[in-house]
């Protein structure tokens, strides 16, 4: 089994920046993927970005490619937000998702996720 420990969230201004970060511990094979979801307002959770391992490949959603970054640790299995120009309709909670076996594809689907963290909210103000 897979935990994840998700962080850094908060409340900032349009505009501004915040980082978020998800801890995996309990990996299960190589060739795994790790990827950030949103659900917006009314809606189910959405693809954000995602990140491979071990080639580091990563895949974003045109709604914030441009202003979010994707990144990772190898040494503790972490990976990273780096949330840039933000907009209040980024305002969600984001939840990282952990991909025991990565097929090379499916990145936007939430079922292919197999463990998800607790969430950390983002609030972007007008």
């Amino acid at each position: 089994q897979v935990q994840l420990v998700e962080s850094g969230g908060g409340l900032v201004q349009a505009g501004g920046s915040l980082r978020l970060s998800c801890a995996a511990s309990g990996r299960t094979s190589r060739n795994y993927a790790m990827a950030w979801f949103r659900p917006p307002p009314g809606k189910e959770r959405e693809f954000a970005a995602a990140i491979r391992w071990p080639g580091g490949n990563t895949l974003y959603a045109d709604s914030v490619k441009g202003r979010f970054t994707i990144s990772r640790d190898n040494a503790n299995n972490t990976v990273y937000l780096q949330m840039n120009s933000l907009k209040p309709e980024d305002t969600a909670v984001y939840y990282c998702g952990f991909r025991i076996l990565d097929t090379g594809r499916g990145y936007y689907t939430r079922y292919n996720y197999d463990y998800w963290g607790q969430g950390t909210q983002v609030t972007v103000s007008s």
